[in-house]
């Protein structure tokens, strides 16, 4: 009766939609630790990738509750620069970054824990990597969100190809009809409206998903993953659903992207790939500032700030109206791995990329 009770009083998030499932009493322990361990398989998954970089490490504490721990690796053998943050924050009232997306949280307490990462190659022809994954309560409400994106400088179809497909089984594995939002939303997500363009060839990204069952639950309520959302329907998961997402996406992070790693580190390059990687990564730098939620989420709730700038590039460059020359490999990055693409089913992609050498 008394679970009843309290299911009836904190799980209808104020007449916002069906009653939300109760969390697990542990909820907060377990996700703290499930993305702490994320974060410790992938940085010892990325000193062994990389032979000689070492993450360094720094705990932090914020004065409104909480803290962190950044870990950080420089000058490796294949990372110019990457870091791998933990954190766990609480305080009395979310940010209108997130209110203005979850109005029925204000007012109440929040806890917030998750890890993110990006990786900085120094061999253009690797790509930059992201990830995030993070679970959030704040009174009658809780929700997961995280995803992972590929960001690459000389593209290789296969290597596209390949992330994707890692993604896709780890999204199947806890329900087949989760990646049709999710590799539409991250196209939408990861997107400069400025510039009219991808910031890569997207991954998975998904947001705000509680036991409601609506899938997609993003800003663009006439988009393509708004679209399949819709066509769907409900799609009901519970609290230990969502956890074994995101810990199975976490998990799929190294088979997705060391492959490519190993691959193309090898692969020769020279002052123009360098300085064409260098520009694309102002792309990075722009978008992580003007358009990133998880960065205006830090800044708007006193995160550290070396922590939530740490996904900057180490060396980047801005060139005034810079185009590349047609028909060149720069040329097929911007027309082609800049723009929404259906890597795993369209067929056409092999005969834009080949003449290139950019399949495999």
């Amino acid at each position: 009766m008394v679970r009843s009770l309290v299911r009836r009083l904190l799980g209808r998030p104020q007449g916002h939609g069906p009653a939300l499932e109760l969390p697990p009493e542990d909820s907060r322990a377990r996700a703290r630790a499930m993305v702490m361990g994320l974060q410790d398989e992938i940085c010892a998954g990325l000193e062994s990738l990389d032979g000689e970089g070492r993450f360094v490490e720094e705990s932090w504490e914020r004065p409104e509750g909480g803290g962190g721990r950044s870990r950080v690796m420089r000058e490796g053998r294949v990372f110019e620069q990457g870091g791998v943050n933990f954190s766990e924050v609480q305080g009395q009232e979310l940010p209108p970054s997130i209110l203005k997306q979850r109005p029925e949280a204000k007012g109440h307490p929040w806890f917030a824990t998750g890890t993110s990462m990006v990786l900085h190659p120094r061999n253009p022809y690797i790509p930059t990597v992201h990830l995030n994954y993070r679970y959030f309560e704040a009174g009658p409400v809780w929700w997961f969100g995280g995803g992972a994106d590929l960001t690459p400088y000389y593209p290789f179809l296969e290597d596209a190809r390949h992330f994707h497909r890692t993604h896709q089984a780890a999204c199947d594995s806890v329900h087949p009809d989760l990646h049709k939002v999710f590799k539409p939303w991250c196209d939408e997500y990861f997107f400069l409206k400025h510039r009219g363009e991808t910031r890569g060839v997207g991954g998975i990204f998904y947001d705000y998903q509680d036991s409601s069952g609506v899938l997609y639950k993003g800003q663009d309520p006439s988009g393509p993953a708004a679209g399949v959302s819709a066509q769907l329907g409900a799609r009901p998961l519970g609290w230990e659903q969502l956890f074994a997402l995101g810990q199975a996406n976490g998990r799929a992070f190294l088979p997705s992207y060391a492959p490519i790693v190993e691959k193309r580190h090898p692969m020769a390059y020279g002052d123009r790939e360098r300085q064409f990687q260098l520009y694309r990564r102002g792309r990075y730098v722009e978008f992580n500032l003007v358009w990133d939620r998880g960065t205006i989420f830090g800044l708007q709730t006193n995160g550290r700030t070396e922590s939530i700038l740490m996904s900057l590039p180490p060396l980047v460059r801005w060139e005034y109206g810079y185009t590349a020359d047609a028909g060149s490999r720069e040329a097929l990055l911007t027309e082609l791995f800049t723009k929404p693409q259906d890597w795993l089913g369209d067929a056409s992609l092999e005969d834009r990329c080949r003449p290139h050498g950019a399949i495999n």
